[in-house]
């Protein structure tokens, strides 16, 4: 993975100075496909925690995750002078988990420690600069040891006339295929134990989303987002490597229902205090068939403390209510028709808290034009059963 950050860094500081070489003095819309803005965020995370779901809600939950993600913008104009912009996105993530090496409580180590997750995706779009109006389609995939994952997607966005007001409609779909690795002991066919494959069965999920979004400009200085979103998942919706203890002693595999029905409702409001504060808020309301209800309130100041360097603190409470199918280590009865002991699924608060520095220098980052930006952001996560986690990340942006 190390090897794997150099190159990509590397790579990337190539298309830097590759493109900063590049000369575009023209006034017209070219139609030669040209890149637009590239993107590189790279971060590390890191948590802590006693409740692992594998263990049936207790025992170590470190784990850390360096991940990386490269997007590349292309545009070009079409005869009727419509923006068509091309995105292409890859993301590599390696991550090293104590709980998911418990699958097999015997082993010191084994391939369930640690896993990399791959996941590219492709995007078009095609936008009126005249009107505002905007349309698009996507494509994703995503893939590690036991899941793999395909996406497709569109979205549909109008302005209003005085360019005020947006309408904007999205619908997504994914269909996933979930390897069923159950706990070494609930094995019909342990086999070896080494977290290769060894036969194991697959289960489809599929999870389809809609959104209406509705954004207005109330003034100058505030601008006000309202969300609302329906989500469908249907399939193996549990994790078989998660274990339950019911209050007899015995181990299950955990359960859920197959089907999940998910409605978010949101609204975001922008508000610039001068011309040095913007004041970023959201409030998110969510409730679910499954008996979750949560809350979700952040807020952001981007300060300028010069033209081009900016400070941005963050903060955002959460709380969420049990599902109906939760309860810890033991507590589980025989006769319970679903059960889960995964505390990312009971009642908990949550704070999240951190800051970022933005720098974005009209002559580039180093001297270099098209170095548009670079961002550090850091992060720190606690929340209410223990769980806490540290997250650094930095972003790179070439237009």
């Amino acid at each position: 993975m190390k090897k794997f950050c150099l190159f990509t860094a590397g790579l990337f500081l190539q298309i830097v100075a590759a493109f900063s070489q590049q000369a575009d003095s023209s006034a017209y819309k070219s139609r030669k496909l040209k890149i637009d803005e590239i993107n590189l965020v790279s971060s590390y995370y890191r948590q802590d925690g006693n409740n692992a779901a594998v263990e049936g809600g207790k025992g170590s939950e470190k784990l850390t995750d360096l991940a990386n993600v490269l997007d590349v913008k292309l545009i070009t104009y079409d005869k009727r002078n419509r923006k068509h912009s091309f995105t292409g996105e890859v993301g590599i993530d390696h991550y090293t988990s104590a709980s998911s090496d418990k699958i097999d409580l015997k082993a010191n180590s084994s391939a369930s420690s640690a896993d990399t997750r791959i996941y590219p995706s492709l995007s078009w779009s095609v936008e009126n600069e005249k009107t505002g109006n905007n349309f698009g389609f996507n494509i994703s995939a995503s893939t590690e040891f036991d899941y793999k994952s395909y996406g497709i997607g569109g979205h549909f966005s109008k302005l209003s006339k005085d360019k005020n007001r947006e309408l904007s409609v999205k619908a997504q779909a994914y269909f996933d295929q979930v390897t069923l690795v159950y706990p070494v002991e609930l094995r019909t066919n342990p086999g070896s134990g080494n977290g290769e494959h060894e036969g194991y069965g697959t289960s489809s999920r599929n999870s389809y989303s809609g959104s209406l979004t509705l954004s207005q400009v109330i003034n100058k200085r505030l601008q006000v987002m309202l969300i609302a979103e329906l989500v469908k998942q249907d399939g193996f919706l549990a994790l078989p490597f998660h274990r339950v203890y019911l209050s007899d002693g015995t181990v299950r595999s955990e359960l859920l229902p197959s089907s999940r029905l998910k409605i978010p409702l949101g609204i975001r409001a922008n508000y610039f205090l001068g011309d040095k504060i913007v004041l970023r808020s959201f409030y998110r309301f969510y409730t679910d068939d499954w008996g979750l209800t949560a809350h979700t309130a952040d807020i952001e100041a981007a300060y300028k403390i010069t033209p081009f360097l900016s400070v941005v603190p963050f903060y955002r409470y959460y709380h969420q209510s049990a599902i109906d199918y939760f309860a810890p280590l033991y507590a589980h009865k025989t006769t319970d028709q679903y059960y889960t002991s995964n505390y990312d699924l009971s009642a908990f608060n949550s704070n999240f808290f951190g800051a970022g520095l933005r720098f974005a220098p009209p002559k580039g980052v180093f001297g270099i034009e098209h170095w548009h930006m670079i961002e550090i952001r850091y992060g720190h996560y606690n929340r209410s059963t223990g769980l806490n986690s540290d997250i650094i990340s930095l972003h790179l942006k070439l237009k």
